[in-house]
């Protein structure tokens, strides 16, 4: 496969994310069936079904790629090309009727994400990339910002579900970030936060405990927005099983990461 075929793939790809989110709409205003995943994670039938439906839609497009998927992952591992699904990215902001929710698919092919979409149907957004072919939003090209100082960054971050085992660590990116920036956003779902960092909404994101599903899109998105995207405790180039991401427009990367970097 080359770019020529990453775009002809994503394009085929994003139609079938967008139908499998009027699954998403259609439940917005009705009762959900939640149940526990752990303390606070959270599932829906929503996300079952989200997921189901993705992994049909998207077999028919490249019947050779596996899955990675968040509600049937188990020990799965990934192989030379895969789908990497969320189907319901935000769950907790969807049982609780937040609009922050966004189905995540990337395509891996031999060790790199080449296509990637974040699909956002109760905003109706769509973001979408295919290695070499830039990111969009709802087919309009996106770009990073250009803000190189951290006083007039806006920054976001997420919270993990081991928040009780790391909030020290947490809370200590917290106080240095929200002293020395604009101000920091959390929104509850990682996909859209690399999405708005694509957009220009924000100038950086940061958090710890991901899955390669809340990244695999988002990363992509980044990096073909004219992004950087590395490992949040050492700076390396990005890996899909890293402990924490640290993504950014670029200009603001490295000052970001010293002034998170441990003491």
């Amino acid at each position: 496969m080359d770019t020529a075929a990453y775009a002809s793939i994503l394009e085929a790809a994003t139609a079938a994310v967008k139908e499998s989110g009027s699954i998403i709409q259609d439940s917005w205003y009705k009762p959900r069936k939640v149940t526990l995943k752990g303390r606070i994670d959270l599932v829906t039938e929503t996300d079952v079904a989200v997921e189901e439906d993705l992994k049909r839609r998207l077999h028919s497009i490249l019947p050779e790629a596996t899955f990675l998927a968040e509600e049937s992952a188990g020990n799965a591992q990934l192989s030379d090309l895969a789908w990497i699904i969320d189907p319901v990215d935000g769950t907790t902001n969807f049982a609780h009727q937040i609009p922050f929710v966004a189905s995540s698919v990337g395509l891996w092919h031999k060790g790199r994400m080449v296509a990637g979409i974040v699909n956002a149907p109760i905003l109706n957004e769509c973001f979408t990339a295919a290695r070499g072919h830039g990111s969009a939003v709802n087919g309009r090209p996106m770009q990073v910002t250009a803000t190189d100082n951290l006083e007039h960054a806006l920054v976001s971050t997420g919270f993990p579900y081991s928040i009780c085992e790391n909030v020290e660590e947490i809370l200590h990116w917290l106080s240095k970030t929200l002293v020395t920036t604009r101000g920091v956003r959390r929104c509850g779902a990682a996909a859209l936060d690399f999405a708005f960092v694509a957009a220009g909404r924000y100038d950086a994101f940061y958090e710890i405990g991901l899955r390669p599903w809340d990244t695999s899109a988002g990363w992509l998105l980044v990096e073909e927005a004219g992004g950087r995207v590395t490992q949040l405790d050492t700076n390396l180039p990005f890996e899909l099983y890293s402990r924490g991401v640290l993504a950014t427009n670029g200009s603001l990367h490295d000052t970001m990461f010293t002034l998170l970097k441990k003491d």
